[in-house]
């Protein structure tokens, strides 16, 4: 279980000063919700703070991925490291292919089903981002890879190019490598889970 730690304070300052102080951790070691109690008869709104240690979602983290071991029955071990926006979690078994299932499916679900972990046990959503042997890492470069071709041959041709349906993830990637490019833009059209990429090319 994660332990939500709460703190309610008139003032927004010293209410995240006495969670610091009880917890001795700073704010960067934290994931903070902040919300307003309602004032009741003669007394001012109060704020409140719901607090998780991010070392604490980490140690839930290898807790569940040994769970995962013992129910596949795979050797499995993790390298668990903080950044920034998320929290990656890299997978190394003694068969990595059972992990990573046709097309990544099973990985991708062991990711879907640890943030929705800690969704539940928390109401926090985390970036967890799960990879195996760096797989995904591999798959994203040769997927950029692709849409830099498709970006130079949109140059050349000036014809704008419908890419295939794909999620929000690999989306944003195309989104983030056309910015490279002058003279090129994108836009996503169509609804999930049909949703596509179109990169246009435009005149200065």
């Amino acid at each position: 279980m994660l332990k939500i730690n709460e703190y309610t304070n008139k003032n927004k300052d010293l209410v995240l000063e006495e969670c610091l102080n009880e917890l001795n951790l700073n704010v960067d070691d934290l994931l903070i919700r902040e919300s307003e109690t309602e004032a009741k008869l003669f007394k001012s709104k109060k704020v409140k703070l719901e607090v998780v240690s991010k070392k604490d979602i980490i140690d839930f983290i290898k807790d569940f991925i040994n769970n995962i071991n013992k129910s596949m029955d795979i050797d499995i071990k993790s390298e668990i490291k903080l950044e920034e926006n998320a929290i990656k979690v890299l997978l190394i078994s003694n068969n990595n292919s059972i992990l990573i299932g046709k097309d990544g499916r099973t990985l991708n679900a062991i990711q879907t089903l640890v943030r929705q972990a800690i969704m539940v046990q928390t109401g926090f959503k985390v970036n967890v981002l799960v990879d195996v042997s760096n797989y995904k890492e591999r798959q994203n470069y040769f997927f950029a890879r692709e849409i830099k071709k498709v970006c130079k041959e949109v140059l050349k041709s000036h014809v704008d190019a419908k890419l295939d349906p794909m999620n929000s993830y690999k989306r944003r990637i195309v989104h983030n490598i056309v910015n490279e490019y002058e003279n090129l833009s994108t836009c996503s059209e169509g609804e999930e889970p049909n949703r596509y990429v179109v990169i246009k090319y435009e005149e200065n």
